[in-house]
């Protein structure tokens, strides 16, 4: 195992100057010249010229490129455009009302997931799986803003049974939750029930219940330590996301999260807050990934890392 780690830790350096280099080439020869979008439609070449120096964009572009890749070495990636303050202090400032939301909602989505696909799976082909099979399938038809505003209206405005946006503590944290998971619920629960119902059907399975075991051992105990591994991959793949945030929930509540300030970055033109963010979420997956490459053998002993 560690021979793997180190071996994948190794990989990781190639990749991530891959990323640093089309980021690079992304935001200088796709992105524009920030100087213009900063200094307005009526700005003169003056002062243009004075942004661009202060920007260091009038630099050539091998000064720009080492200067970004200190950036990333360091991760001390300047200043906001848009606010003047150091981008890792505004950004570790918004970490925490993103993980206050979507940490729990992970964690609800996955344990409901799992268990609601064993339960349908334990009841395959009955009126109880049909149904709620489409009620997934409503469910996923519904736009999100249709929930956010169903349920502000209905549980914040209505009832007063939380706060309708704003953020100030765990009540402010509960309904954009709830609403994430009346959301994320119904397709984790349908791709789950597939993963569960491809091991339900293996020769193995056949032959304990040929055994004599009964249907929920043979559900808790085999079928779902071999969908582990599905499932595991599925929700370390997601995990990168809890470093960007919920946009839309963020947005609608008020919440000062990292999806909300990265709809504020796109809207300012502020680079290196984007740069900054797709950088950690780069990282973030590459690390998740190996995690979850680590985590298959802990699940299932069988699994050999090469």
């Amino acid at each position: 195992m560690l021979a793997f780690t180190v071996r994948r830790l190794g990989q990781m350096l190639p990749t991530m100057v891959g990323v640093v280099l089309l980021l690079f080439g992304l935001f200088n020869w796709v992105g524009g010249d920030p100087a213009y979008l900063l200094a307005g439609k009526m700005a003169d070449a003056d002062a243009i010229a004075a942004i661009r120096r202060q920007l260091g964009v009038d630099q050539p572009y091998y000064v720009q490129l080492w200067i970004f890749m200190k950036q990333v070495a360091t991760l001390d990636f300047g200043l906001s455009w848009a606010t003047g303050e150091p981008v890792s202090a505004l950004i570790a400032s918004r970490l925490g009302p993103s993980l206050a939301i979507l940490a729990p909602l992970t964690v609800l989505e996955t344990v409901l997931g799992v268990a609601l696909a064993l339960a349908v799976a334990f009841r395959r082909g009955t009126l109880t799986d049909r149904a709620l099979m489409l009620a997934c399938t409503v469910g996923m038809s519904i736009s999100i803003l249709v929930y956010i505003i169903v349920f502000q209206y209905g549980l914040a405005y209505r009832l007063g049974w939380f706060p309708v946006q704003g953020w100030g503590g765990w009540r402010y944290a509960v309904l954009p939750v709830l609403i994430g998971l009346a959301v994320s619920l119904a397709p984790t629960l349908r791709l789950f029930r597939s993963f569960v119902l491809d091991e339900a059907g293996q020769d193995y399975v056949r032959t304990a219940r040929a055994k004599g075991l009964s249907e929920r051992r043979v559900l808790w105990v085999h079928v779902l330590r071999n969908a582990a591994i599905p499932i595991l991959t599925h929700v370390m793949a997601n995990l990168p996301a809890l470093l960007i945030g919920a946009f839309l929930l963020e947005r609608f509540f008020g919440i000062p999260g990292i999806g909300r300030e990265v709809i504020l970055a796109v809207e300012r033109s502020d680079f290196p807050v984007i740069k900054a963010i797709t950088v950690y979420v780069a990282a973030a997956t590459m690390v998740f990934n190996l995690l979850a490459d680590l985590l298959y053998q802990a699940v299932d002993p069988r699994v050999r890392l090469a």
